[in-house]
């Protein structure tokens, strides 16, 4: 019998010499094996109560990688019994306990959707939002973990307002609008030292309007002030000394400002009809 064409030293004919009812035994075959692995790992017959606390007892003794073992194990083979349902939370815990993260965010999230009335479901969510909370770097790099955990503890708040985990929730949350507004800080004062004083106001005024209650607004202020009176913008850059004095008083920030409106002749004077004045009342000083 000929041979014809071959890749990577394997010929096509070499196939043609294998009967079709041997392939398909042999894929019979390794379907069979196939099946009989997963029905090793899937017994039905073993009570999900006795998986659940077996894992219950490898938490105990500190072996999280088993006691996930047995909760992956109990989800295959009771999936809609109430263990099941229970396993989701402790599974997320254990995620997020070793340190896996997104594993924890993604079993949390399943658990919130699914079971979204559950009395376990702020927990879950809290998980969720912890697990972004975790992974939040310092300002120099992207703060996508900061905003998401802004984002899923606010989601935690309003959906869940009765929840113990709420006061902690806005703790967290005041952190991760502080680090995306430091951020926003150091990318403004680049554009300043560049003297691109359009996109340093662009920056500075967005602290003030979306973080007003962290404590970078001061230095926005007086950013602000300074960008603004170095375009020759002196109305604004009165304003926003003004309002910078007006909530911190006693700041070596506004001092300094005081003190660079005088070079122009100037003192901090309030416009109503700037976009600073109605951000004012918004400050939390």
């Amino acid at each position: 019998m000929v041979v014809v064409g071959s890749v990577s030293g394997t010929s096509f004919g070499l196939l043609r010499l294998i009967p079709v009812s041997a392939v398909s035994v042999a894929l019979f075959l390794g379907a069979c094996a196939k099946d009989q692995e997963i029905n090793a790992f899937v017994d039905p017959t073993v009570p999900a109560d006795q998986t659940y606390n077996e894992a219950l007892a490898n938490v105990d003794e500190g072996n999280f990688a088993q006691a996930q073992r047995k909760l992956t194990k109990l989800d295959r083979q009771h999936p809609f019994s109430s263990f099941a349902k229970k396993s989701g939370v402790l599974s997320t815990f254990l995620a997020y306990r070793s340190g896996d993260y997104p594993e924890a965010i993604a079993k949390g999230k399943r658990f919130v959707q699914l079971y979204p009335a559950d009395r376990e479901a702020p927990y879950a969510l809290y998980l969720v939002g912890m697990s972004h909370y975790r992974q939040i770097v310092d300002v120099t790099r992207d703060q996508r973990s900061a905003r998401n955990a802004f984002l899923t503890m606010k989601s935690l708040i309003e959906r869940y307002p009765d929840s113990q985990y709420v006061e902690d929730a806005k703790r967290k949350m005041r952190i991760a609008k502080d680090q995306i507004a430091g951020q926003d800080m150091l990318v403004g004062r680049y554009y300043q030292e560049r003297k691109e004083y359009l996109a340093a106001i662009n920056r500075y005024r967005g602290v003030v309007e979306k973080f007003e209650d962290t404590r970078h607004v001061e230095e926005a202020l007086a950013r602000l002030t300074e960008s603004y009176f170095a375009l020759g913008l002196t109305s604004e850059a009165q304003t926003a000394a003004a309002v910078l004095g007006h909530n911190f008083p006693d700041s070596q920030w506004y001092k300094d400002s005081y003190a660079l409106l005088e070079q122009g002749g100037l003192r901090p004077l309030e416009n109503s009809g700037s976009w600073l004045s109605r951000a004012s009342k918004l400050i939390t000083g």
